[in-house]
């Protein structure tokens, strides 16, 4: 095989050229082990053709399996500052944490200084592809499956912060990291990585990982770390998915706003619809305001201000009044050497958020914060 083993980990072989994984202490893994020629045959010899995404991590080709079966073979692109063993019980850890949307580990490659994550395939590839990407790629997904895709992926997120132990803050979420099924049912992918590299790999700066769009503005700035920067993340992507946008690429009216500044500004003037994507030419007016409504709440410059992803969950999955009264303006950042938004500068931009960043520090996780009455107004039956 060619991989280190230690007295921490036992081994068990299988078939395919994977081996299964034992951890004393945790029981039978549902994790493989990969030797690096087998994962080289299976992506022929990753050959470009088969690489079907990339990103901060690493990049992701298409494989086939001795016996047919069609997996998704990451290549990590920085190595882990952990040892074998280390590595190999994150690998444990995450591949028993599972949950029909989140992308399932089926085994890793812990070979020489390789590093390789072996998930299964997703038929539809991701979001940014499907709906955010070339029009040789794009699929054209109708106000249905984009609600049954956000109302989803918050259940997912959900499940990673609130009934996973320990809870999973996953850093990076974002339409590449939502994967479609072949009925186009959403899994989040990448929600270990956080575990796996904690301070290792990085898309912005040395401490802080995510990706600029969708980046709460007091993790960005002040790296503060917590369940509620996975909200602000999802909110913008909710409004992509509305929208038909990317939050990273896009620039809106004269002043060049992002997304969610943007979204704002519509709000102010009473045209919250006019963000939608005009690809929809029949949505349900008064579910899509909600949804809309929702992300704002998500993307509040103060964390505490924003719902738990439980709470998020519930106001979308019922029919309710929400409270405007409650809602505040979103919070964005912007990284140095950004050009010119609006009226202010990205270094003012960004002062002022870390300045209700530090204002509520110690209130981001404390559950009497807020509730679903905090943000609901009335309840209707279904």
């Amino acid at each position: 095989m060619g991989c280190a083993c230690f007295g921490a980990l036992n081994w068990r072989k299988g078939k395919n050229d994977s081996s299964q994984l034992e951890t004393p202490g945790i029981g039978t893994s549902n994790a493989r082990l990969f030797s690096y020629n087998s994962l080289r045959s299976a992506t022929m010899d990753f050959h470009p053709s088969n690489k079907i995404g990339g990103g901060g991590y690493g990049v992701v080709h298409r494989g086939v399996l001795r016996d047919g079966t069609q997996v998704a073979v990451k290549s990590l692109s920085a190595g882990s500052k952990q040892g074998t063993d280390e590595f190999l019980t994150e690998i444990n850890m995450i591949s028993n944490t599972r949950h029909p949307n989140l992308v399932k580990l089926i085994g890793c490659c812990v070979e020489g200084d390789h590093r390789i994550l072996v998930y299964e395939y997703l038929e539809n590839n991701s979001l940014a592809n499907s709906l955010l990407g070339s029009k040789s790629k794009y699929i054209f997904l109708d106000w249905p499956k984009r609600s049954v895709i956000c109302v989803e992926t918050a259940i997912g997120l959900a499940f990673l912060h609130e009934e996973v132990e320990p809870n999973i803050v996953h850093r990076d979420i974002k339409a590449s990291n939502i994967l479609l099924d072949g009925n186009f049912l959403p899994k989040i992918g990448d929600f270990g990585l956080a575990k796996l590299f904690p301070d290792n790999v990085t898309h912005v700066s040395t401490r802080v990982a995510g990706t600029v769009g969708y980046l709460a503005p007091e993790y960005a700035l002040l790296g503060q770390l917590t369940k509620k920067a996975d909200v602000y993340s999802f909110g913008v992507l909710m409004l992509e998915i509305i929208s038909g946008s990317s939050s990273s690429k896009a620039a809106f009216g004269e002043e060049l706003l992002v997304l969610v500044e943007w979204t704002w500004k519509l709000r102010e003037e009473g045209r919250l619809l006019d963000v939608v994507d005009p690809e929809l030419t029949k949505v349900p007016e008064d579910e899509v305001t909600r949804f809309i409504k929702v992300a704002l709440f998500c993307t509040q410059a103060a964390a505490h201000q924003r719902p738990t992803m439980k709470q998020v969950v519930e106001m979308l999955s019922k029919q309710v009044q929400l409270n405007d009264k409650a809602l505040t303006k979103p919070g964005v950042y912007r990284a140095h050497g950004a050009r010119h938004f609006g009226g202010a500068s990205s270094e003012e931009t960004s002062s002022s958020q870390a300045e209700k960043g530090k204002q509520s520090a110690n209130r981001f996780e404390d559950p009497t914060q807020s509730n679903v009455a905090d943000f609901v107004t009335e309840m209707f039956p279904r």
